[in-house]
């Protein structure tokens, strides 16, 4: 295998697969009996259909999945409805986390050489930018109420790994699972600055101002508190 090859073939493992729960709803869909649809897989992995939509298009994009239809259970009328199959591509599915792990850890070592004063004001920056594109691509709620508006952010979230569940009341994101691992630990100063850019991001393409304030975890299976009280734009 040529080097070009190699890096193609690594670059495609690591956009399909290099997201938690990408990999889950592979695998789901891989050890399934039969085909498997976006409502069943938003439902069964608790996420917004767009985000589960998002995650089956990159899958299939990669070669991963492909398009086929099935008739969903207890409907004997009307189109089979669109869903989704594993093709017959082989997968380490342990590849791409590993390198993803590496490659961040090599980069906090860069920024400790480095050491640029405004680390974090550029990270939280960098998480904003990317939580205005996410919301782009999969689509957010038209004029949500807060409640709304809360659930949409989560849901986002999720799909980018995270396993979040909304406080509504208390205006709060509870964060069981982060995807950044120990790195999350070991480099909070950064890792929450862009959990925080993200956050305000999502909200921000609500149209809804938020300043959220991140409370990390000190052990890996602790949760992380996201507090998001906000404002409505103007």
């Amino acid at each position: 295998m040529d080097n070009k090859t190699l890096d193609r073939r690594i670059s495609d493992l690591t956009t399909a697969l290099g997201d938690p729960t990408r990999r889950a709803i592979y695998i789901a869909i891989r050890e399934s009996g039969e085909p498997m649809t976006t409502s069943k897989a938003a439902q069964l992995f608790e996420i917004h259909p767009n985000v589960a939509r998002h995650h089956l298009d990159l899958l299939t994009e990669g070669g991963f999945l492909q398009e086929t239809q099935t008739r969903v259970s207890g409907s004997s009328a009307g189109r089979p409805a669109k869903a989704y199959e594993a093709t017959s591509m082989e997968v380490d599915l342990h590849f791409a986390p590993r390198r993803f792990e590496m490659l961040t850890e090599m980069l906090f070592q860069v920024l400790e050489e480095v050491s640029p004063p405004d680390v974090a004001e550029v990270a939280e920056k960098v998480g904003r930018t990317y939580g205005e594109r996410l919301a782009a691509e999969i689509g957010t709620p038209t004029d949500p109420g807060y409640d709304e508006a809360v659930q949409a952010v989560a849901s986002a979230m999720t799909g980018l790994g995270f396993l979040v569940d909304p406080d509504v009341e208390g205006q709060r994101l509870l964060t069981s699972h982060c995807p950044f691992g120990e790195t999350a630990t070991s480099h909070p100063e950064v890792i929450c600055s862009l959990d925080r850019g993200i956050v305000r991001g999502l909200f921000g393409a609500l149209s809804f101002n938020c300043d959220p304030v991140v409370i990390p975890h000190q052990q890996l299976d602790d949760d992380c508190v996201t507090q998001v009280p906000v404002t409505i734009s103007n």
